[in-house]
């Protein structure tokens, strides 16, 4: 079993945020984004993933290593690929044509998912969809009375089903799934300058590939901040049973409530942190008020009330807010 992991976007939504980091490496519940979604679907494989491939801009050889390792802490390869132009996601899995082959997991890092099932290998393919209530601004699928998918749809002005792709794929045979993304390059078949996925996989299933639907429970997003903030309190609630304190921690005169995560090396004083906050590495609280929020490592809050916030690293705030997106190196002060 292969993972492919596109995740070469910019990340525009979530500046300034990506403007150091890229996004699927911006912690959630004290994980990279990217992390969190190996792992996920590494527990939902019943075989092993011999092989993650992740495509990506040009973020350097330190973000590099980190993606290999992460990989690695799965026992599979780690391979980087590169998409220097955004021309669509078709040409985006396609980037990583060498790792399509065999059974295939095709993982857009920008989402996070519960679920409780196993991939069947034995399937032609599957594509995970999540029941919404307004589907206009996302690609749906139909599925007929037997379970099989009918049509794909791209963001529908008029309805036709709320089941929205939500970015997961399972594809039997890797290599077909290669033959139908060339094929679009081959003949530039493009809609709005690019290549799109579910072309190649209207092509598929038009040659008898059967793709079913996969649900998820949860569906997390990380797009913007609210959202990647709503993500962090949605894992600190799935994983509030085990103890998030690390022992390398200082509290000095402080309140935890719960669910928290606070990070090695960090000093919590005189404060009042969470619900739902997520603290890094060597962060130092000290006469604050702080929920709903994710403070990332080495940061400073000081005599400030924060709340549904995203702090970057090495930030300073001193300052009374409440509503905070502050980008790595930052210093926000009356």
């Amino acid at each position: 079993m292969n993972l492919i992991i596109p995740m070469a976007g910019k990340g525009k939504r979530m500046r300034p945020h990506t403007l150091h980091t890229p996004k699927p490496l911006i912690p959630v519940g004290g994980k990279p984004i990217v992390q969190r979604l190996v792992e996920d679907i590494a527990a939902m494989c019943d075989e092993p993933i011999n092989e993650i491939g992740f495509i990506i801009g040009d973020f350097g050889d330190e973000v590099e290593q980190e993606l290999i390792a992460i990989a690695e802490s799965l026992g599979a390869k780690g391979k980087i690929y590169y998409q220097d132009a955004a021309l669509g996601t078709g040409h985006a899995i396609y980037c990583a044509e060498p790792s399509l082959d065999g059974p295939v997991i095709v993982a857009f890092a920008d989402t996070l998912f519960r679920a409780d099932f196993k991939i069947n290998v034995a399937q032609g393919g599957m594509i995970w969809v999540k029941q919404i209530k307004d589907p206009s601004h996302f690609g749906v699928v139909k599925v007929n009375s037997v379970g099989v998918i009918t049509d794909f749809v791209e963001k529908p002005k008029d309805f036709v089903s709320d089941l929205a792709i939500i970015g997961i794929y399972f594809f039997g045979d890797g290599a077909h799934l290669r033959t139908e993304l060339k094929y679009l390059m081959d003949n530039n078949v493009v809609k709005g300058g690019e290549y799109q996925l579910t072309d190649a996989l209207e092509n598929m299933k038009q040659q008898g590939v059967e793709f079913r639907p996969g649900t998820v429970d949860h569906w997390m997003d990380c797009g913007n901040k609210d959202a990647t903030v709503e993500t962090n309190r949605m894992i600190l609630e799935f994983e509030k049973d085990r103890d998030q304190v690390s022992p390398n921690a200082t509290l000095i005169n402080s309140t935890l409530i719960q669910p928290v995560l606070i990070g090695d090396g960090a000093m919590i004083e005189n404060s009042v942190v969470g619900p739902h906050v997520s603290v890094g590495n060597n962060t130092i609280l000290k006469n604050a008020r702080v929920s709903n929020s994710i403070v990332r490592e080495s940061s400073r809050i000081e005599n400030a009330v924060v709340d549904n916030s995203l702090i970057g690293s090495h930030a300073v705030v001193s300052k009374h807010a409440m509503d905070l997106s502050l980008g790595d190196f930052s210093t926000l002060t009356d």
